[in-house]
Order: C-alpha cells, then sequence, then structure tokens
C-alpha cells in the first residue's frame, strides 16, 4: 500500500493529547480492526510513511512497534510490514489463529467447538420467572419515558445494599448500571485514561480490559499478578490508574488476602477493581470483602454476564457519587440508558448469585475437566482453583499461539495466552474455560487430545493474533 493511500484513510490522526507514536498507532488500530486495512496488507517503509506524514522516523518505527508488540502487525527483514493474519510469500507458517471478538462471542454454523468464552451457554429458567414476575409492574408503569443513564433505581438501590451487605457502606447514588462489564470498563477508562497515560495492569489479565486501554491510547505496564511491586511502580510510572481482578483472578484463579487488597487500596491511585468472577466461588469459600471497604478511591465493577447469562447485558460500577455523576454524563452521550425490563429482572435474580445451584455446578464442571486434562496430559502443568471459570494450563514445549492453530484444523478453538500477557512472558500458556457442559468439556478434551498428537512446534514463534475473549 503506498504512503498516500495509508494517509487518506489515517485522516486527522494528530487531532488529541498525548505522544504522536500512540495518536499514530492508535489511528493505525482502529483502521486494522475496522478492516479498512486488511489481514495481509502491506504498509509503507518507515520512512516513506514519515515523509507523508511530515513526522519524524522515530515516530513511526515506534507506533509500528507498539502495534507488532500487540499482534496487529508482523515486520520481517526482506517482507516489510503486513497488517497480521495472512502470512507472507515464501513462510510456510500458519496464519495467526484468528478467533477474534465477534466469532468468539456469536454462534458458528461450522463444527468448531468454541472454547474461548467463559460464559454460560444457557440461560437459567429463572430468567424466564423474573420476566413474568416484572410483568404487572411494567403494566403499571406511567410518566415515564424510561431513559435512566444511571440506571433504573429500583436495581441501583438492591446493588447498594449487596455491597452494604458485604461491608461496603453504600447508597444508590454510588452505584451506575452499565449494559455489562464491558461497557463499565469502556467508560472508566474514557473517563480516567488520555492518550500517553501509563496503566498499570496485571499479567496476564483480562484481554478485554487490555483491549478497553489500548482504544485509549494508554501504554500498558504488566506487573504480577496481584499487581506484586505495585507501591514501586507507582513511584516510577504515576499511572493514572490501575486494573486488577482480586478474586479468582481471570485467567490464573488467584485470590488476594485481605492484607493484600488493603495494601493496594492504600497506594493512591485510581484502582480499578473488577469483581466480575468474584461470585463465582466454589462450595464453602468464603466471598472476600470487596477492595472498595478499605477506600474511596476503589472502583468497583460487576456483571450477571459470568454467573447468571451474557445476554442479560447487566453490569454495573460502584464508585463515588462525584465520579458516577461524570460517568453518567459521558454515558448519556454514547446511550440514554439500559433495557429497564431487563434492570428490573435482575433485581429478581440477584439471590442467585448466593444461591448453592451456581457454585455446585461449577466446582463439578471444574473437577471433570481437570481430571480429564491430568490424565489425557500427564506432562503439562494444570494447577486447580477454588472458584472462577477457567484453568492457566502451561505447556511442556512449544508456545501457545501455534497450538492454538492444530488445535483450530481439529475443530477447537482455545485461547492462547500470549494475548493476556502485555509482558509476553505467557507464551507457552492457555486459558481453558469449565462453563460449558460436562458433555462439551468431555469432546473438547478429545479434540484437544488429537491436536497434541499432531502438533510440531515452529520453528519461529507466531506473533499472537489480538483477541478479546470473555
Amino acid at each position: 500500500m503506498r504512503p498516500i493511500e495509508v494517509v487518506d484513510r489515517l485522516g486527522r490522526w494528530s487531532s488529541g493529547r498525548g505522544p504522536l507514536y500512540l495518536l499514530l498507532a492508535a489511528r493505525l488500530r482502529h483502521l486494522i480492526d475496522d478492516g479498512e486495512l486488511p489481514p495481509g496488507a502491506v504498509l509503507p517503509p518507515d520512512r516513506a510513511l514519515a515523509g507523508a506524514l511530515a513526522v519524524g522516523r522515530t515516530t513511526v518505527v515506534a507506533a509500528y512497534d507498539l502495534l507488532r508488540a500487540e499482534g496487529r502487525i508482523m515486520r520481517r527483514q526482506g517482507s516489510g510490514t503486513r497488517v497480521a493474519g495472512v502470512p507472507t510469500a515464501g513462510v510456510v507458517e500458519d496464519a495467526p489463529v484468528d478467533p477474534i471478538f465477534l466469532d468468539s462471542l456469536e454462534a458458528r454454523d461450522d463444527d468448531v467447538l468454541l472454547a474461548i468464552c467463559a460464559a454460560p451457554g444457557d440461560p437459567p429458567p429463572q430468567l424466564a420467572e423474573a420476566f413474568v414476575e416484572i410483568a404487572p409492574q411494567l403494566s403499571r408503569i406511567s410518566n415515564d419515558i424510561g431513559y435512566y443513564p444511571y440506571g433504573h433505581p429500583a436495581l441501583r438501590k438492591a446493588l447498594a445494599a449487596r455491597y452494604t451487605a458485604r461491608g461496603v457502606r453504600t447508597s444508590f447514588e454510588q452505584i451506575m448500571v452499565t449494559n455489562g462489564g464491558q461497557q463499565a470498563l469502556s467508560l472508566l477508562a474514557h473517563a480516567l485514561v488520555s492518550p500517553g497515560d501509563q496503566v498499570l495492569v496485571e499479567a496476564p489479565t483480562y484481554p478485554g480490559a487490555l483491549e478497553v486501554f489500548r482504544e485509549e491510547g494508554a501504554v500498558l505496564r504488566g506487573l504480577p499478578v496481584g499487581l506484586d511491586g505495585f507501591e514501586a511502580a507507582v513511584r516510577e510510572r504515576r499511572p493514572a490508574v490501575a486494573y486488577v481482578i482480586p478474586t479468582y483472578q481471570n485467567p490464573t484463579g488467584c485470590v488476594l488476602s485481605a492484607l493484600r487488597r488493603q495494601r493496594l487500596a492504600g497506594a493512591g491511585v485510581p484502582l480499578i477493581e473488577d469483581e466480575v468472577p468474584a461470585d463465582l466461588g466454589f462450595p464453602g469459600e468464603e466471598l472476600p470483602t470487596p477492595m472498595a471497604a478499605y477506600s474511596e478511591s476503589v472502583i468497583s465493577i460487576g456483571s450477571l454476564s459470568k454467573s447468571i447469562w451474557g445476554g442479560l447485558r447487566i453490569g454495573w460500577i460502584r464508585a463515588s457519587t462525584p465520579l458516577i455523576n461524570r460517568l453518567a454524563r459521558l454515558r448519556a452521550v454514547r446511550d440514554l440508558g439500559g433495557n429497564v425490563p431487563t434492570q428490573l429482572a435482575a433485581v429478581h435474580l440477584l439471590p442467585l448469585l448466593d444461591g448453592p445451584d451456581l457454585h455446585h455446578t461449577l466446582k463439578s464442571r471444574h473437577d471433570h475437566l481437570h481430571k480429564l486434562l491430568t490424565h489425557a496430559f500427564p506432562t503439562w502443568d494444570i494447577p486447580t482453583v477454588t472458584g472462577g471459570q477457567c484453568l492457566w494450563v502451561r505447556l511442556p514445549y512449544g508456545d501457545g499461539t501455534s497450538f492454538a492453530q492444530t488445535a483450530l484444523r481439529h475443530g477447537l478453538a482455545i485461547l492462547p495466552g500470549a494475548g493476556l500477557d502485555v509482558t509476553g512472558a505467557s507464551d507457552t500458556h492457555l486459558r481453558l474455560h469449565f462453563r460449558a457442559p460436562e458433555p462439551a468439556l468431555t469432546e473438547a478434551v478429545h479434540r484437544l487430545t488429537k491436536a497434541w498428537s499432531a502438533y510440531h512446534p515452529p520453528a519461529t514463534r507466531i506473533p499472537p493474533r489480538p483477541t478479546i475473549a470473555i
């Protein structure tokens, strides 16, 4: 692709705050993700694009390096710079596995078994019952246009009461209901992060959060799970925000101690506490006190997507009232409010989070998958967890990205660890979830076994394709 063509597509890429290379990378990222720069497209050489844009070559190099680290482009000596997704001429390795966002969320017509999206596959019967219960309530609504940028008061009050019962005194003014946890993250990133800002994240962590922060032009800095070294990183990096999953961490399943939560909360940095997996404990596991109990600088987010059903699109933010007001103004510009009947139904579904059925089912499916995996793959490192939705598996050789390609050829879409870790230290890992019914888990292991038997690691590592997985 000629430099002038890329310049035309870039448009007003330089308008905005932050270093030029981050703004250029952000605009190229949008063009790649939207398909305007398709897989395999050749990008201009550094000097040619820099000349066309009237910027220094180092700006283009830095932008390309950032996109290469994310897996969106490939750079090879003699082959130039290309959008990831299609192998370059003369290279016999496979293209990067590409079960990205939409393909991993929507049902497919082929025989590929999706083991990427860790969410309930079927709505519980109580969901239909909840909608039946609210029907009379809907019939009585009058003089109400139904727009609630903050969320319906009934659900906000119910969520505030649940936080208070868990040891975090909360008023309904501190709650905002969102269309799922992903919208909650997106609103917070837009409100708190500017291009070039440093954001501290765990390595590995939830990949959907990484994509949200990248969309805002953040510089992501990875720390070990639990944000080990957080205090020193805060002093050295002065981050705009930090993001942590303290309970049944996605993907490792780790749970932070009360002392560790208290120390993180007191570091003086806005801290996003992702509590989406927190309700997924196994029977007998005590639900830890949210980190928001230790500091008002902690912002909690939650969702019913992993505990009840993703199709509900019910999430929330618990924060200070001024921040909630600011977020509501941002939300009103994009979305005047969520679905009112669904929010009213969610009020009736909240008690399910503390019921036994969910937790016993999770434990049974975890044990089933772990038993099958340890029997089929005695050389794999497969730690158990006490809650959550996935196992964090380490391969004895090879890398997760190339093995995911082999698995896809055997009808199984799995999530390689490289896309979950900004430090690049999780190449040998896979995330395998246990949310599916036991027959589906059995079939997944059967296909995984055949894939492992056929697997031959490539001579050179294949860069990961960015994946948004749930």
